[in-house]
């Protein structure tokens, strides 16, 4: 069953208490990423969705609590000259996670099948090949141990043009919006389509999508933030270290120092 965006438009606020619940949720992951670490497990968790829709604002709120040093962040913007000259997925091999770490993508290769498409950068040929050239590419992350996570991050078009608009609105903010969010928002069938058949043809469960209703920002970090955490979780021995013999010797010493 593929999943259908309109079913993720409720916009229901969060019922529990948020700063609370989002500080347990933070404690959890910042454990889940420790867990990577010792274990040497790899992760890519990535972001699809409309421009105004929260991405950057859970992106925030995931990496809280993270050692910096074990994970990355790759805003993925248009490719290069030298990018485009190549496979499009090579610019994504360069990213892909070491062990012990996490990759984090806002936006992804999925532009291949969404932007690409939708504005004419990829021809026909190119991106109707780019489904199963990116079914492939995820399998192979899953099959070498890495854990994929994918969320696409859903707000109703009322809701953008609100974001959009206090973007506008607040001199500090001007800078996340320009022209382009309001080219895509006046194309937003085409990109619906284009959605949906990326979700019929790349929704696999080897690597599945999972959809957040965005449209109130409190409930789509936590429903955003627990899928993650569940995903990355299960992936992973969560048993902390045990204390060694030679870690228990130094302990002592400092008691007795």
């Amino acid at each position: 069953m593929t999943i259908r965006l309109s079913d993720h438009e409720a916009g229901t606020k969060y019922r529990g208490d948020y700063d609370r619940d989002l500080k347990t949720l933070q404690k959890r992951l910042q454990r889940i990423q420790v867990a990577h670490i010792v274990h040497g497990r790899s992760a890519i968790v990535m972001f699809e969705g409309w421009d105004a829709a929260g991405k950057g604002g859970i992106l925030q709120r995931l990496t809280a609590r993270w050692d910096p040093r074990h994970f990355n962040v790759h805003p993925v913007a248009a490719p290069t000259d030298e990018e485009r000259a190549r496979p499009f997925l090579w610019r994504f091999w360069r990213d892909l996670p070491a062990a012990g770490s996490i990759a984090l993508f806002d936006r992804s290769w999925y532009g291949r099948v969404l932007v690409e498409r939708v504005e004419g950068f990829a021809n026909p040929d190119e991106w109707q090949r780019g489904y199963d050239e990116i079914n492939a590419f995820e399998a192979q992350q899953v099959a070498s141990g890495t854990t994929l996570v994918k969320l696409f991050v859903h707000v109703t078009q009322e809701e953008q043009d609100k974001r959009l608009r206090a973007r506008i609105d607040d001199p500090w903010k001007r800078w996340k919006t320009g022209p382009d969010d309001f080219h895509n928002r006046s194309r937003r069938a085409d990109y619906l389509a284009a959605m949906g058949d990326m979700f019929a043809r790349t929704d696999t469960p080897e690597a599945p999508w999972i959809a957040i209703d965005g449209n109130n920002k409190k409930a789509a970090r936590i429903a955003a933030l627990t899928a993650i955490a569940e995903r990355l979780e299960a992936a992973v021995p969560m048993d902390p270290p045990p204390l060694s013999d030679e870690l228990a010797t130094l302990k002592g010493q400092l008691a007795g120092g």
